[in-house]
């Protein structure tokens, strides 16, 4: 079995509240374990300009409660190359860099897969408030992103009150409808729009018709990013012009990135961070650590991706030839569940929130 001198801690990719969080469990618990630890700034081209800093417990102390990320973040498009895998190799070996500990999304995994197969054993930590890794239930990050939105959306609200509007909000969540579905909920939207399901406007435009007749003034829709840049802005002259009800859209954007992490993603990244180090001290690689029916586990990378492609129908020719038959099944009923949990939030939305 493989023995650890020093593990590395990067993260990749938009920041998340938590990934801190992660960052002092993976440092402390190495450490804890004998285990030297490293902190790479600025992701992968910190790896290959070698930015690195030897840690102790004490580079690590009260950053849990801060959002971003002590290491920074960055795209590195020269990580994808030889020249860049290169240098980044040529970095481990200069600090004898055993293992990686890799926090981000599912860019930072394939990361994390080429330097696993360079002989660099790493592990992935979810870190995205997209929620949008289809092998983890929650990812690092989300609840943060989800209670940011709900306070911001509950001042709107304030708002729409005294004048008898409604806000068309725009949340991140790139492809995904996590955020803006569970928000919605949470919120009372009147209705939300996400890109995993087909939309009925003309049924919207009722309820909103039927609600203010009934005497309500107040009307929250909420719109997942993923629908594309126009879509809010769009909908909300069509609200106005169909229901006479003044409405305005606001973007909510890149402020539910920020901002101090919620007890539920220090918690989350504080167990994932540890499990990683276990699993690396045990000679295990190549795996994104996961949470699946509140249990902490590790799901091989690959599969992990392959799995997410089916999700968002992004399969390639042979991507899953490397599976067995009861491998793909697992995959597709994956899927299943993950669909079927998002139409009974959508049906959630639409029987309680009037």
């Amino acid at each position: 079995m493989k023995v650890f001198r020093k593990i590395g801690i990067l993260s990749s990719g938009g920041d998340a509240p938590g990934m801190n969080a992660a960052i002092r469990a993976v440092a402390r618990a190495a450490i804890s374990s004998g285990v030297q630890v490293v902190g790479i700034y600025s992701g992968y081209e910190g790896l290959i300009h070698d930015d690195v800093k030897d840690f102790t417990v004490r580079d690590v102390s009260n950053i849990v409660n801060h959002g971003g990320t002590v290491l920074f973040s960055a795209r590195s498009p020269l990580f994808k190359t030889k020249e860049g895998m290169d240098a980044a190799l040529e970095t481990c070996r200069r600090h004898a860099i055993d293992g990686i500990v890799a926090i981000g999304g599912d860019g930072t995994f394939r990361g994390a897969t080429d330097l696993t197969a360079h002989g660099v054993s790493c592990i992935g930590l979810p870190g995205t408030i997209d929620n949008d890794i289809t092998a983890t239930d929650y990812t690092i990050g989300f609840d943060t992103a989800m209670n940011t939105a709900i306070e911001m959306i509950d001042r709107l609200r304030d708002t729409c009150e005294s004048h008898a509007r409604c806000s068309v909000v725009e949340v991140m969540g790139r492809d995904a409808g996590d955020i803006a579905l569970q928000t919605a909920i949470a919120t009372g939207a009147t209705g939300v729009v996400v890109p995993e399901l087909s939309f009925d406007e003309a049924a919207l435009i009722e309820k909103i018709r039927t609600s203010r007749a009934l005497g309500k003034r107040n009307f929250i829709v909420i719109v997942a990013e993923g629908l594309g840049s126009t879509f809010g802005e769009e909908l909300t002259t069509r609200i106005e012009k169909e229901t006479g009800v003044e409405s305005r859209f606001a973007r909510l954007a890149h402020v539910i990135r920020g901002g101090v992490p919620s007890l539920r993603d220090r918690l989350l990244a504080t167990r994932m961070g540890e499990f990683a180090v276990d699993e690396l001290l045990a000679g295990r690689s190549n795996e994104v650590i996961c949470d699946v029916n509140n249990e902490i586990c590790a799901v091989d990378i690959d599969y992990a991706l392959i799995l997410d492609r089916m999700y968002k129908n992004k399969l390639k020719e042979g991507d899953l030839d490397r599976f067995t038959k009861e491998q793909i099944a697992e995959m597709q009923a994956a899927c299943a569940r993950r669909r079927a949990n998002i139409e009974s939030l959508y049906a959630t939305v639409n029987r309680l929130n009037l």
